[in-house]
């Protein structure tokens, strides 16, 4: 091990981040009970203390030591290590939650479970973030958590982009959410998203009304409304492929 700090295997560096922006080893380390000054429901205590082994800050990414300007929105973005029990393995998402709520600045969180694979075990990562999306005037944002599957540890990346901390948070969002550095229009990309899951899950249902269908009219109605749903989805998925 280097003198960066780790979550399991995991460090800024193993991630591709500059040695610039990597958090020592000796400052890494996060008490549980930094997060539990507020009161906290008695599901979030039990997954603070149980489902969650440790949390390790692993890099700080600010103008001074990632090449990018100040943004408007975003001042830093933290990388924050979330160590799984064992037995836990899905992340909770209360606890990225209580974490997020209590700091302004963009946080990605690094989660990693030991999980069985082939016969064995092997160290696994994925990516959480919770990111605000806009609000109209006069309403607080709605914030939205996307996880990235879970993949080997050591294959788990980041890639710095953009020229301010709010393309560079963009940035970032946009691989844990799509797999993809490109930030542009990325809560438009988002919402579009969100459109394909309701509209695909909605065919499903319409299918299986059609299916069931027992007269003419009913056929007939359930195919009318399949065939607007599936124009909607393929109007949703042309837009997705020319951004």
């Amino acid at each position: 091990m280097t003198g960066e700090a780790h979550c399991g295997s995991v460090s800024a560096l193993t991630l591709g981040l500059p040695r610039s922006c990597a958090i020592p080893e000796a400052k890494g380390t996060l008490p549980k009970g930094l997060f539990a000054r507020t009161p906290l429901s008695a599901k979030t205590k039990q997954h603070l203390a149980h489902a969650i082994d440790s949390i390790t800050m692993l890099a700080l990414l600010r103008p001074a030591n990632t090449g990018v300007t100040l943004g408007k929105r975003v001042p830093e973005i933290l990388v924050m290590g979330l160590r799984l029990a064992d037995g836990t393995h899905d992340v909770p998402a209360d606890i990225v939650e209580l974490i997020d709520a209590q700091r302004k600045s963009g946080i990605v969180f690094v989660c990693v479970r030991t999980a069985e694979f082939e016969g064995t075990t092997r160290e696994e990562s994925c990516f959480v973030i919770r990111r605000p999306m806009s609000a109209r005037a006069g309403h607080a944002p709605t914030f939205l958590q996307f996880c990235s599957d879970w993949i080997p540890a050591g294959e788990a990346t980041l890639e710095i982009g953009g020229t301010t901390t709010d393309e560079l948070w963009d940035c970032l969002c946009s691989q844990v959410i799509f797999g993809t550095a490109d930030y542009m229009d990325l809560d438009v990309r988002i919402v579009r998203a969100g459109e394909i899951t309701v509209l695909r899950a909605q065919i499903a249902k319409l299918e299986a009304a059609h299916q069931r269908a027992k007269t003419q009219d009913q056929r007939n109605e359930a195919h009318a409304k399949l065939r607007k749903a599936r124009q909607q989805l393929e109007s949703l998925e042309q837009m997705g492929s020319n951004d």
